[in-house]
Protein backbone atom coordinates (compact mmCIF):
# COMPACT_ATOMS: atom_id res chain seq x y z
CA UNK A 1 0.00 0.00 0.00
CA UNK A 2 3.29 2.30 0.91
CA UNK A 3 4.13 2.05 -2.82
CA UNK A 4 0.41 2.72 -4.24
CA UNK A 5 1.28 5.76 -2.16
CA UNK A 6 4.51 6.92 -3.51
CA UNK A 7 3.24 6.65 -7.21
CA UNK A 8 0.41 9.16 -6.50
CA UNK A 9 0.96 12.30 -8.06
CA UNK A 10 3.40 10.77 -10.92
CA UNK A 11 3.15 10.80 -14.60
CA UNK A 12 2.84 7.50 -16.00
CA UNK A 13 6.51 7.07 -17.06
CA UNK A 14 7.91 8.75 -14.23
CA UNK A 15 5.59 5.56 -11.91
CA UNK A 16 7.09 3.30 -14.42
CA UNK A 17 11.00 4.09 -13.10
CA UNK A 18 10.05 4.86 -9.88
CA UNK A 19 8.72 1.67 -9.64
CA UNK A 20 11.49 -0.30 -11.63
CA UNK A 21 14.45 1.44 -9.21
CA UNK A 22 12.47 1.17 -6.07
CA UNK A 23 14.30 -1.33 -3.98
CA UNK A 24 13.85 -4.96 -3.17
CA UNK A 25 12.82 -5.55 0.54
CA UNK A 26 15.60 -7.73 1.94
CA UNK A 27 16.39 -9.07 5.26
CA UNK A 28 19.41 -11.11 6.13
CA UNK A 29 21.28 -12.80 8.97
CA UNK A 30 25.11 -11.53 8.41
CA UNK A 31 26.40 -12.55 11.83
CA UNK A 32 25.29 -14.10 15.63
CA UNK A 33 27.70 -13.86 18.66
CA UNK A 34 27.86 -13.60 22.11
CA UNK A 35 28.87 -10.06 22.61
CA UNK A 36 29.06 -10.65 26.33
CA UNK A 37 28.69 -13.26 29.35
CA UNK A 38 29.16 -13.38 33.20
CA UNK A 39 28.25 -15.49 36.10
CA UNK A 40 28.85 -14.56 39.66
CA UNK A 41 28.04 -17.01 42.37
CA UNK A 42 28.82 -14.96 45.39
CA UNK A 43 27.74 -17.79 48.17
CA UNK A 44 29.13 -20.53 46.85
CA UNK A 45 30.67 -22.96 48.31
CA UNK A 46 28.27 -22.27 51.13
CA UNK A 47 25.11 -22.26 49.13
CA UNK A 48 25.77 -25.80 48.15
CA UNK A 49 25.55 -27.22 51.76
CA UNK A 50 22.60 -25.20 52.64
CA UNK A 51 20.72 -27.62 49.85
CA UNK A 52 17.32 -25.83 48.57
CA UNK A 53 16.18 -25.29 45.23
CA UNK A 54 17.41 -21.34 43.32
CA UNK A 55 13.87 -19.27 42.59
CA UNK A 56 15.30 -17.45 39.46
CA UNK A 57 13.72 -14.25 38.62
CA UNK A 58 14.61 -13.30 34.42
CA UNK A 59 14.78 -9.50 33.12
CA UNK A 60 14.74 -9.74 29.04
CA UNK A 61 16.10 -6.20 27.57
CA UNK A 62 17.12 -5.08 23.85
CA UNK A 63 18.80 -2.85 22.24
CA UNK A 64 19.31 -2.21 18.53
CA UNK A 65 22.27 -0.05 16.94
CA UNK A 66 22.05 1.48 13.36
CA UNK A 67 25.59 0.73 11.40
CA UNK A 68 26.40 1.54 7.91
CA UNK A 69 24.51 0.35 4.56
CA UNK A 70 20.82 -0.46 6.20
CA UNK A 71 22.62 -2.78 8.74
CA UNK A 72 21.77 -2.92 12.19
CA UNK A 73 23.01 -4.47 15.21
CA UNK A 74 20.76 -6.01 17.80
CA UNK A 75 21.73 -6.99 21.50
CA UNK A 76 19.51 -9.27 23.23
CA UNK A 77 20.43 -9.75 27.05
CA UNK A 78 19.14 -12.22 29.54
CA UNK A 79 19.42 -11.50 33.34
CA UNK A 80 18.71 -14.33 35.57
CA UNK A 81 19.13 -13.83 39.46
CA UNK A 82 18.96 -17.30 41.33
CA UNK A 83 18.29 -16.80 45.17
CA UNK A 84 18.05 -19.85 47.78
CA UNK A 85 15.96 -17.77 50.30
CA UNK A 86 17.51 -14.22 50.88
CA UNK A 87 20.93 -15.11 49.17
CA UNK A 88 22.07 -15.19 45.60
CA UNK A 89 22.71 -18.04 44.03
CA UNK A 90 23.88 -16.86 40.67
CA UNK A 91 24.07 -13.98 38.51
CA UNK A 92 23.96 -14.85 35.11
CA UNK A 93 24.06 -12.17 32.64
CA UNK A 94 24.19 -12.76 28.91
CA UNK A 95 24.33 -10.88 26.00
CA UNK A 96 23.57 -12.58 22.93
CA UNK A 97 24.09 -10.03 19.35
CA UNK A 98 23.06 -10.40 15.45
CA UNK A 99 23.94 -8.21 12.70
CA UNK A 100 21.20 -8.17 10.24
CA UNK A 101 20.52 -6.56 6.98
CA UNK A 102 17.22 -4.79 6.82
CA UNK A 103 16.65 -2.79 3.07
CA UNK A 104 13.65 -1.24 1.28
CA UNK A 105 11.03 -2.31 4.32
CA UNK A 106 8.61 0.70 5.19
CA UNK A 107 9.54 2.09 8.36
CA UNK A 108 7.06 0.46 10.79
CA UNK A 109 7.84 -3.20 9.32
CA UNK A 110 11.56 -2.75 9.30
CA UNK A 111 10.88 -2.12 13.29
CA UNK A 112 8.92 -4.72 14.14
CA UNK A 113 11.88 -6.83 12.49
CA UNK A 114 14.52 -5.35 14.45
CA UNK A 115 12.28 -5.14 17.93
CA UNK A 116 10.53 -8.60 17.59
CA UNK A 117 11.88 -10.71 14.99
CA UNK A 118 15.71 -10.47 15.64
CA UNK A 119 15.29 -10.69 19.55
CA UNK A 120 13.76 -14.02 18.31
CA UNK A 121 16.37 -15.30 16.13
CA UNK A 122 18.52 -14.50 19.37
CA UNK A 123 16.65 -16.06 21.77
CA UNK A 124 17.91 -19.61 21.49
CA UNK A 125 21.66 -18.80 21.39
CA UNK A 126 20.83 -16.45 24.52
CA UNK A 127 19.49 -19.59 26.40
CA UNK A 128 21.95 -21.87 25.02
CA UNK A 129 24.57 -20.21 26.79
CA UNK A 130 23.01 -19.47 30.30
CA UNK A 131 21.91 -22.94 30.32
CA UNK A 132 25.98 -24.04 29.71
CA UNK A 133 26.83 -21.35 32.06
CA UNK A 134 24.63 -22.23 35.06
CA UNK A 135 25.28 -25.90 35.07
CA UNK A 136 29.26 -24.98 34.68
CA UNK A 137 28.89 -23.28 37.99
CA UNK A 138 27.38 -26.59 39.67
CA UNK A 139 24.04 -25.44 39.67
CA UNK A 140 21.39 -27.22 37.70
CA UNK A 141 21.38 -25.86 34.38
CA UNK A 142 18.58 -22.95 33.66
CA UNK A 143 15.99 -23.41 31.17
CA UNK A 144 14.83 -20.71 30.25
CA UNK A 145 10.60 -21.17 28.86
CA UNK A 146 9.90 -19.59 25.54
CA UNK A 147 9.37 -16.03 25.06
CA UNK A 148 6.97 -14.00 22.65
CA UNK A 149 8.68 -11.21 21.28
CA UNK A 150 5.92 -10.42 19.18
CA UNK A 151 3.61 -9.78 22.12
CA UNK A 152 6.51 -8.00 24.32
CA UNK A 153 7.37 -5.66 21.03
CA UNK A 154 3.55 -5.01 20.89
CA UNK A 155 3.30 -4.13 25.01
CA UNK A 156 6.86 -1.45 24.20
CA UNK A 157 5.09 0.01 21.24
CA UNK A 158 1.72 0.69 23.47
CA UNK A 159 3.81 2.08 26.33
CA UNK A 160 5.80 4.20 23.61
CA UNK A 161 1.99 5.41 22.38
CA UNK A 162 1.23 6.03 25.77
CA UNK A 163 3.94 8.38 26.85
CA UNK A 164 3.62 10.07 23.93
CA UNK A 165 0.05 11.27 24.55
CA UNK A 166 -1.60 8.61 21.95
CA UNK A 167 -3.69 6.09 21.34
CA UNK A 168 -2.69 2.97 19.01
CA UNK A 169 -5.64 4.46 16.61
CA UNK A 170 -4.10 8.14 16.26
CA UNK A 171 -0.68 7.21 16.11
CA UNK A 172 -1.54 4.97 13.09
CA UNK A 173 1.70 3.88 11.07
CA UNK A 174 3.49 6.65 13.44
CA UNK A 175 4.60 3.97 15.60
CA UNK A 176 7.50 2.83 13.47
CA UNK A 177 9.20 6.25 13.53
CA UNK A 178 9.19 6.10 17.30
CA UNK A 179 12.33 4.58 19.06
Amino acid sequence: MAEDNQNTGTSNGAAGAAGAEAPKQQFGIQRVYLKDASLETPATPEIFREGGKPEARVELNSRRTALPDDHHEVVLTVTVTAKVGERTAYLCEVQQAGIFAVRGFPEAAADQLLGSYCPNVLFPYAREAVSDLTGKAGFPPMLLAPVNFDALYARQKAQRQQAAGQTPEQAGGEVGQEH
